[in-house]
């Protein structure tokens, strides 16, 4: 073989392994993304014109978040707020479209006090996509029953619905179950300890 043709042989494999050690690099990183923003990635990416622009927008949500001041919660507090949501659920049952509005503000206080943005709802999402990514849906869904309760058009099941789904980010906000697993309902029926058992 000729001085040359090692030589091209040289660089073609170097181009080859660069190109293999991008592409590994690439995959690992969709494979982060895709790890920490579970079911949000599939949403953003069907979303944006290509995949690359969807990781991209998820790699901006994790360096703005990056710059929030996010306060962990005091015993003292988190006590305070699961026992408001148990007060909250307890009153489902007598008034069920306004507990729904008292679920949406009390979720919004607790994402504020923990620091993170409550003004514009999909700023809010944004943000809290990279640490709650697999409860916004939830959130997202029962914001949207709020805002149909508002104009009175959510019916009482798409009321509990929407309890639930506040639940689920309460929870993952709180780090804890805020009260046992029961649904509105569950809590004050009667026949809820025998069935339970």
């Amino acid at each position: 073989m000729s001085p040359t043709q090692i030589v091209v042989i040289v660089l073609v494999v170097l181009v080859i392994v660069a190109v293999l050690a991008v592409a590994a690099r690439s995959l690992n990183n969709r494979r982060a993304l895709r790890n920490r923003f579970g079911p949000e990635y599939d949403r953003v990416v069907a979303e944006q014109d290509s995949r690359s622009a969807a990781e991209r927008e998820l790699r901006d949500r994790e360096r703005r978040h990056a710059e929030l001041t996010l306060t962990p919660l005091s015993p003292e507090s988190r006590a305070r707020y699961a026992a408001a949501w148990e007060e909250l659920q307890v009153r489902f049952i007598d008034s069920p479209g306004e507990t729904v509005g008292d679920a949406d503000e009390l979720v919004t206080r607790l994402i504020e006090e923990q620091g993170y943005p409550t003004g514009d709802f999909s700023d809010q999402i944004a943000q809290l996509s990279v640490e709650h990514a697999r409860t916004l849906t939830n959130y997202r869904d029962a914001h949207e029953i709020h805002l149909r309760n508002s104009r009175g058009e959510a019916n009482t099941e798409e009321l509990r619905q929407a309890v639930v789904h506040y639940r689920a980010l309460f929870a993952d906000l709180l780090g804890e179950e805020p009260v046992g697993h029961h649904t509105p309902e569950q809590r004050h029926h009667p026949d809820h300890d025998a069935t339970s058992r």
